[in-house]
């Protein structure tokens, strides 16, 4: 696709192994995590660990949970706190996702059959509602109120940015600051929650652990900002689901926005018929590819990701330098430098 250009001068082709080398580091955490995982999802009704099981089993990246391990690491944390709380972390992660797919109607996550698509919207739902319960249950066997304010409030606010996502499909009037606040609801709210508390395990100060959510906040937007430029640019073999979801579904995202406020009437009409009525062609998305690339709509939304990530990194500063905070600087890199 003639978009895919604009993700070729990144180090887009050394993510895997960036990702790669983020897993090394924590390696023995991460085994724990999944360890609670597996365990926490077993239940006597043999459909929830297998429905369970098939999405967390499908090549997530586990980038949230990542986070909580590296910043308590980090700051110097020598225990075993981290590790249930970045699985519930990833729990939280794997509901939204079921939901979202019920949502978004979708047929494929990951290169994989989503649950829905083989169990039904009815199961998905069940089951997304089922490791919300487990998260929870793992916050309240932590015993912080820190800890379970600091999980449920982004639990609730990530919930409302799904509902002001729904709110905005299909309106070509969106406005960026009104997708910024989608996704900095939907998705990077989890990011900061996941940072924050790794510190909170880590006793660090109240400053610490304000520099921990920022961290997590920014990182959360430049890596849904990158996601959005990639449903319309990147190899499908690669994104591991199919190309233009994002324009079937009516979704309004950074890229159409900017192209929208960039367009003239003609152009303008395009988006509202294909958008709004969700009146579609056959070849629609290879149109919407072209006015994106007009506009350069892509390259600026990578741009406003990169301008992210440098937040991301700054909040770092203050604290002392180790292999684990270049590691979460290494997970910024990866954010906003991925083809996938």
């Amino acid at each position: 696709m003639a978009l895919a250009a604009d993700f070729k001068n990144t180090a887009a082709k050394a993510a895997p192994e960036a990702l790669y080398r983020l897993h090394a580091l924590v390696q023995d955490d991460l085994a724990a995590v999944n360890r609670v995982i597996v365990d926490r999802m077993q239940s006597p009704v043999s459909l929830i660990p297998q429905l369970a099981g098939h999405i967390t089993a499908s090549g997530g990246k586990r980038l949230r949970p990542l986070v909580t391990l590296l910043a308590a690491r980090m700051c110097g944390y020598e225990g075993k706190r981290h590790v249930p709380l970045a699985a519930c972390v990833e729990f939280i992660h794997t509901a939204t996702l079921l939901h979202d797919d019920v949502v978004d109607d979708s047929a494929l996550r990951r290169g994989n059959a989503t649950a829905n698509a083989l169990w039904g919207n009815e199961a998905s739902v069940l089951v997304g509602d089922f490791l919300f319960s487990r998260a929870f249950q793992v916050m309240v066997d932590d015993g912080s109120l820190d800890v379970l304010r600091i999980l449920s409030s982004a639990s609730a606010v990530i919930a409302e940015g799904e509902v002001m996502q729904l709110m905005t499909s299909n309106d070509t009037a969106t406005t960026e600051a009104a997708y910024l606040q989608v996704i900095t609801a939907k998705t990077a709210r989890l990011f900061a929650a996941a940072a924050e508390v790794g510190g909170v395990v880590a006793d660090c100060t109240d400053d610490e652990r304000r520099a921990l959510f920022d961290y997590g906040l920014n990182l959360g937007i430049g890596f849904q900002l990158i996601d959005d430029g990639l449903d319309y640019a990147a190899a499908e073999a690669t994104l591991g689901k199919t190309i233009g979801d994002d324009f079937r579904e009516g979704k309004i995202t950074l890229p159409v926005v900017l192209a929208y406020d960039r367009a003239d009437e003609l152009e303008r009409a395009f988006w509202r018929r294909t958008l709004e009525q969700g009146e579609q062609g056959e070849q629609d998305l290879a149109r919407a590819i072209d006015l994106l690339a007009k506009h350069n709509a892509i390259g600026d939304t990578i741009e406003r990701a990169r301008e992210y990530g440098a937040k991301a990194r700054a909040t770092l500063q203050g604290f002392e330098a180790n292999r684990f905070q270049q590691a979460l600087l290494d997970a910024v890199d990866f954010a906003v430098e991925r083809s996938y």
